[in-house]
């Protein structure tokens, strides 16, 4: 009795998480056009009808294989400079001291 009531709660509760509540939801569109800065154009489902975006998979580095830095106010080139510096100075080696006798 017990089980079979705990049971009945459990499938209600799966139930109400399965189901949509009604006017809460965005509207979909399963056909949403997006632009990319590059060009290139397609199709995906969203709750926007148009998106725009700076990167896509056509000119990802990650994809394209191609390295790509978008640098900040000349940041990557410092850092790059600061370890040339770092590489080009010898590392300085602690002189021992002889015990006096």
């Amino acid at each position: 009795m017990i089980f079979e009531l705990k049971l009945l709660t459990l499938n209600k509760i799966i139930a109400n998480m399965l189901t949509m509540k009604a006017d809460i939801h965005p509207k979909y569109y399963p056909k949403a056009g997006v632009k990319c800065a590059c060009g290139n154009s397609f199709t995906v489902g969203s709750t926007k009808e148009f998106i725009e975006t700076e990167i896509c998979a056509k000119c990802h580095p990650f994809y394209t294989k191609k390295e790509k830095v978008l640098d900040t106010l000349g940041r990557v080139q410092k850092f790059k400079d600061r370890m040339a510096k770092k590489s080009d100075k010898p590392k300085k080696v602690k002189k021992i001291k002889e015990r006096k006798k």
